[in-house]
């Protein structure tokens, strides 16, 4: 009987460390250093004709004193895709494998990433982690390694060098910050949508259509405790309410700390008026005690400020004066 009341005892503590899982502190790839390398490599959308652009972004990391290489298939075409999914998967996964590579930057976004998402083996990577960034369709990749216990970084992508150079002081400085690991804080003006409060919490999220796709799959995450950050572009409100209460039917705002709302780009207007705002839809599947912060400036716009996904951030939310976000 003593045994068997032990064995219990165990099992309860057992059961109890995988259901605190979701808020264990998360591994912290190494910040970079003058003479380490990045890989730009396109897991998703074709470059066609953006070949200046990326050398662009390569003399942007060399002026970091940094090394870069291209993955092999970078500027290869598939109709929709930069390359077959074994020629992205192949580049993505020499990347993870190479330990001369510090950091992976995704050259673009647009669609394909979750094609070879089950295709990689991150075995090598979970040994020596290393920095995954990009934002966008780069959202499946920063939900299936937050689930590994990895910190990923939602910022600029190589194509952001197409933005004029004056409206991306902040996305590039807050890139270079957030690489070679110097804090981030921000203070950004209240929005009168906002929801009050003063939280703590693991910063999780990223594209809203991207978060939807992951349901139901190993790439899911848990906002339970969590910061939900969210952003979206090119949509029409009804849809954006479609993955919007799908998340909901998902719990992602049961047990949420708070949720951070980027930038909502280029909505489309359909030919019957939608009749409300995409921040009252948000407002809407948010339980009304949970803070929101409106108007971060992250996602698709030219001012997309680095946030570490995975990492504890402090949020001060008022609607009468600037609101801070501060990274532990």
């Amino acid at each position: 009987m003593e045994k068997r009341m032990l064995t219990l005892f165990f099992l309860l503590i057992l059961i109890s460390v995988y259901a605190q899982n979701d808020t264990m502190k998360r591994i912290t790839p190494p910040y970079l250093q003058e003479g380490d390398t990045v890989a730009i490599v396109a897991p998703a959308g074709i470059l066609k004709n953006r070949k200046h652009t990326i050398d662009k972004a390569r003399k942007l990391l060399e002026s970091w004193g940094l090394e870069v290489v291209y993955g092999k298939h970078l500027f290869n075409q598939n109709h929709h895709f930069a390359g077959t999914d074994e020629e992205r998967c192949q580049d993505f996964q020499e990347a993870l494998d190479n330990p001369s590579i510090k950091a992976i930057w995704a050259a673009r976004g647009g669609y394909g990433s979750v094609r070879i998402l089950d295709r990689l083996d991150f075995t090598k990577f979970k040994q020596h982690p290393k920095w995954i960034i990009g934002y966008s369709d780069i959202t499946a990749f920063h939900n299936h390694i937050h689930n590994l216990g990895i910190e990923t970084l939602h910022a600029m992508m190589g194509t952001s060098m197409e933005e004029e150079p004056e409206n991306l002081v902040q996305t590039i400085a807050t890139f270079k910050k957030a690489l070679f690991g110097e804090k981030l804080a921000y203070k950004i003006p209240a929005s009168k949508y906002n929801r009050v409060g003063e939280v703590s919490g693991e910063l999780v999220g990223g594209n809203i259509a991207i978060l939807a796709s992951m349901l139901g799959s190993d790439s899911q995450i848990s906002t339970n405790g969590k910061i939900l950050f969210i952003e979206e572009i090119g949509e029409y409100k009804y849809s954006i309410d479609r993955m919007l209460q799908s998340l909901k039917r998902a719990g992602y705002f049961t047990k949420v700390k708070a949720v951070v709302v980027g930038n909502m780009t280029k909505i489309k207007k359909n030919t019957t008026l939608w009749g409300d705002s995409v921040e009252n839809l948000i407002l809407e599947v948010v339980p009304k005690h949970i803070p929101v912060l409106f108007d971060f400036p992250a996602g698709h716009e030219a001012d997309n400020r680095a946030l570490i996904i995975g990492r504890r951030v402090k949020l001060s939310i008022s609607t009468s004066k600037q609101c801070s976000v501060l990274f532990h």
